[in-house]
């Protein structure tokens, strides 16, 4: 659930758009998604050392039926936000394009900050961090874990961005083909992908309530 960045997914995009064809898209891409993965990494770290002292707390918030209420809730405030949401997505692309047209350490600077906005704003970041925090593990394990942790939370990036380095060299491929039927229909996607995430939340909220 995490991994469902609509932001840095959006920006990937638009930076496979807006460079020529012999652009400099694959550095720029890895630094941004680096960038991204290092600002989930730290905050996780951050949080995780939070949750480690205050362990009980943590283990009876999971364990109380408030947990699936904040989840249901927030499922459904997101499904409204997403229902009366008429903002064109690319004007909120335009501040975060600058700093990426070009691969430096402003581009990792910039996946840094969406990394950790995104995680600190997802209740499933830190629905994930809970559990492993209060799970009988040793420290090496919850800790060294925060390396693939992060990983999984930029799975669905990682993925787009390397299927639109595919789309860019082979644009009549079928995945070209298919990411140009996105294009046309870019704000309907967005749209589904937040009703998508918004029917995860609620389900996971019932359950645990249940």
């Amino acid at each position: 659930m995490d991994s469902v960045n609509v932001l840095l997914i959006g920006i990937i995009v638009a930076i496979a758009a807006l460079l020529p064809r012999k652009g400099k898209y694959g550095p720029i891409a890895t630094l941004l998604v680096a960038g991204d993965w290092l600002g989930v990494f730290l905050l996780s770290i951050l949080v995780m050392l939070v949750f480690d002292g205050l362990e009980d707390l943590v283990q009876g918030f999971l364990d109380s039926i408030w947990f699936g209420v904040i989840l249901l809730v927030t499922g459904i405030v997101s499904f409204v936000a997403t229902l009366v949401s008429k903002t064109d997505s690319t004007r909120k692309l335009d501040g975060f394009l600058a700093p990426v047209k070009t691969p430096s350490w402003k581009t990792v600077g910039a996946g840094l900050i969406l990394g950790i906005v995104q995680s600190a704003t997802s209740v499933p970041f830190y629905a994930g961090l809970g559990y492993l925090s209060v799970g009988n593990f040793s420290p090496e394990i919850r800790y060294g874990g925060l390396v693939v942790y992060a990983t999984l939370a930029l799975s669905l990036p990682i993925i787009v961005a390397i299927l639109v380095g595919m789309v860019r060299k082979y644009p009549e491929s079928p995945v070209g083909r298919l990411f140009e039927l996105i294009g046309q229909n870019k704000e309907r996607v967005t749209k589904w992908s937040g009703y998508l995430v918004s029917l995860v939340l609620c389900i996971m909220g019932i359950t645990s309530i249940l």
